[in-house]
C-alpha cells in the first residue's frame, strides 16, 4: 500500500475484524431484511450486519473488506432472495455469503487481504470472535490479540485441564494491591498451540477483563498497547454512520441496490 512509505515502524500495523448494525427498522419489504442483535444497544434490531476488516497503524484505518450480513437462520429473516437468479452469478454468491454465518466468512476475507499484499504482524478481535476455534483457525494466517469472553462453552488447556476463564482465573496466583496487570498465563488453544491470557484489573462486577495473544513472547504492557488499536475501527464506523449519514432511510428495497449503497460510504 502506498500509505506504508509514510511509516516510522512497520511493526505498528495491524488488521482489526468488527461489525456494526445497519439499523432499517422502518422497512419492512426489504430483500433479506432480519433480525439482527445490537451489541450496543442490547437489543435485537430490523436490519443488517456490517461485518468489516480493516487496516491501521494506530492513526490511520483502511477499510479493506466487508460483507452485508443477514441472518443464517431462516425463521430470523423478515423477507427471502427475491430474485431469480443463476447461481453463478456475483448476485447470488452475495446473497449467499449474506446468509452464512460471520464467522465462516472471516478466514476468507483474512486471507483475501493478505493474499493482495497487505502487511500487518497482528489481528485484533473484540470478545463477540474470540472463541477458542475460530481464534486457532485465524493463528494458521496472522498472531491474534483479543478481549475474551467468559462464556460457559470456551475452554482453554491449563496444567492439563481444559478451564472456562473464570475458572482459569480462580486457579492463577494474583498479582497484590493496585496492580493493573492481575495474572498471566500460558494456555493452549484446541489446535495445540499457546497462547498467552492477562488479566486486567477492571470497574466491571467481576473485576477483571482479560486478553488473549498467540504471540507468547509479546510483553504484557505491549499487549495491552497493541489491543487499544482497535478503537480505530469504533470510530470508522461512527464516521460513516453520523457524518456520512449511512443511517439515513433509503427506497431500496433489494440487495442488489443495498450492497452498493453501503459499499459507497466505506473505502472499501
Amino acid at each position: 500500500m502506498l500509505i506504508q512509505n509514510l511509516l516510522d515502524d512497520s511493526s505498528e500495523e495491524v488488521l482489526v475484524f468488527d461489525d456494526s448494525p445497519y439499523d432499517r427498522s422502518r422497512s419492512k419489504k426489504v430483500e433479506l431484511l432480519s433480525k439482527v442483535f445490537d451489541h450496543a444497544a442490547n437489543k435485537y434490531i430490523k436490519g443488517f450486519r456490517m461485518l468489516t476488516l480493516g487496516w491501521s497503524d494506530g492513526n490511520s484505518f483502511l477499510g479493506l473488506d466487508f460483507a452485508l450480513l443477514s441472518s443464517k437462520e431462516k425463521k430470523n429473516r423478515y423477507t427471502e432472495i427475491t430474485k431469480n437468479l443463476d447461481k453463478r452469478t456475483c448476485g447470488y454468491k452475495r446473497r449467499k455469503e449474506a446468509m452464512t454465518k460471520s464467522t465462516q466468512l472471516m478466514e476468507p476475507m483474512l486471507k483475501r487481504a493478505l493474499a493482495i499484499g497487505i502487511k500487518a504482524k497482528y489481528l485484533l478481535m473484540d470478545s463477540w470472535f474470540s472463541a477458542p476455534s475460530i481464534i486457532a483457525t485465524l493463528r494458521e494466517h496472522i498472531h491474534i490479540i483479543c478481549m475474551l469472553k467468559d462464556h460457559p462453552n470456551w475452554f482453554y488447556e491449563y496444567k492439563g485441564k481444559k478451564l472456562r476463564l473464570r475458572d482459569l482465573y480462580s486457579k492463577l496466583e494474583k498479582k497484590r494491591g493496585k496492580a493493573k496487570i492481575k495474572a498471566s498465563v500460558i494456555v493452549k488453544l484446541p489446535n495445540g498451540k499457546d497462547a498467552r491470557i492477562i488479566f486486567i484489573l477492571s470497574d466491571k462486577d467481576r473485576g477483571w477483563l482479560a486478553l488473549l495473544s498467540t504471540d507468547k513472547a509479546l510483553a504484557e504492557s505491549e499487549i495491552i498497547r497493541l489491543y487499544g488499536k482497535r478503537w480505530d475501527i469504533e470510530v470508522f464506523f461512527k464516521m460513516c454512520k453520523q457524518h456520512l449519514k449511512l443511517v439515513k432511510e433509503v427506497q431500496l428495497r433489494d440487495f442488489d441496490g443495498l450492497r452498493p449503497h453501503v459499499n459507497g460510504y466505506r473505502p472499501v
